[in-house]
């Protein structure tokens, strides 16, 4: 039988250090990637974001003004209601006129003009939304998330909201 050795009898490892490129949202300051040494064990340091030119510039009128999230409500609140409208009109439940007023010109116009899946067109049985997860990589920006569930089979649903007079605008939707 062998004794397992004590604490203060095990040599101490020196700790490996690996590289690791972490992803920024906006585009690099230079050409060069951001690079960080992580320490297996240590936290992981965050990447600061930084407020940058907002995305979709064209589609904004010019007496639209950006929101920062202090003057915004509860983003998940927003995308469960952005995503129960949304697939109630698209199963026919309820007009798509209702997305209206969450959704940008474009995405509204996508959802009245595009194809409705399948599994959201046909059969009876309910949509059952999941949790909604969000996530803000910059000021004023949210990108949620959940799983939609209808006649036993998952299907994924993200959006992201752009904050514009105050409120939360849709200004891309994916319907998985």
């Amino acid at each position: 039988m062998t004794a397992t050795p004590t604490p203060a009898e095990t040599p101490l490892r020196t700790a490996t250090l690996r590289l690791a490129v972490v992803p920024t949202p906006q585009p690099p300051l230079s050409p060069e990637p951001v690079l960080r040494l992580l320490v297996p064990g240590a936290p992981v340091p965050r990447p600061r974001h930084r407020p940058g030119p907002r995305p979709r510039d064209e589609e904004r009128d010019p007496e639209h003004t950006w929101s920062s999230r202090a003057d915004l409500p509860d983003p998940a609140r927003t995308g469960r209601q952005l995503f129960v409208l949304t697939l109630e009109g698209l199963a026919g439940l309820r007009p798509l006129a209702h997305v209206q007023g969450l959704t940008s010109v474009g995405v509204h116009a996508a959802l009245t003009r595009g194809r409705r899946p399948r599994w959201c067109a046909g059969g009876t049985a309910p949509v059952l939304l999941g949790p909604v997860h969000v996530c803000e990589p910059v000021d004023g920006v949210a990108e949620v998330s959940a799983v939609a569930r209808r006649s036993g089979r998952a299907h994924a649903v993200a959006a992201r909201l752009e904050g514009v007079d105050g409120r939360w605008r849709c200004t891309a939707l994916q319907v998985g």
